[in-house]
């Protein structure tokens, strides 16, 4: 479960960036971590 948690966290972020670029011409700043 764990590692399925960590491999999608990963795949968002890569998303993230990847929508990011493409969208924005490559302007990408990380959001603040949610704290939980």
């Amino acid at each position: 479960r764990h590692g399925n948690i960590v491999a999608c966290a990963l795949a968002n972020k890569l998303a993230r960036v990847v929508w990011a670029i493409l969208a924005k011409g490559g302007d990408y700043r990380p959001q603040p971590r949610a704290v939980n």
